[in-house]
């Protein structure tokens, strides 16, 4: 079955970085899009980023609030997907989730990211 599982959040002060991973089981990972999802305390989960690979590289989209402090990236040969986050500000404080769109949407079960001021 498909599984999503997410690592790497935790507490880092405001210009600081993470990196999140996300190991994915189940499908062909290769030939799907992956996702960057996010959702803060009271509000609707948000598209972060996005990657697909292309038989010339990677296509990467990013939301205008993460757009040159976030970088979405892949390692087809493990299964894995990826989310270096510099520059933290408080605002992006979420619960991070990968997603994989594979006739239905799949979701792991979150990582926290806190980001104190």
């Amino acid at each position: 079955q498909v599984q999503l599982v997410e690592s790497g959040g935790g507490l880092v002060q405001s210009g600081g970085s993470l990196s999140l991973s996300c190991a994915a089981s189940g499908f062909t990972f290769s030939s799907t899009a992956m996702r960057w999802y996010r959702q803060a305390q009271g509000k609707e989960r948000e598209l972060v980023a996005s990657i697909t690979s292309t038989a010339t590289g990677h296509v990467r989209n990013y939301a205008d609030s993460v757009s040159g402090r976030f970088t979405i990236s892949r390692d087809n040969a493990k299964s894995t997907v990826y989310l270096q986050m510099n520059s933290l500000k408080p605002e992006d404080t979420a619960v991070y989730y990968c997603n994989a769109l594979i006739m239905v949407n799949y979701w792991g079960k979150g990582t926290l990211v806190t980001v104190s001021s």
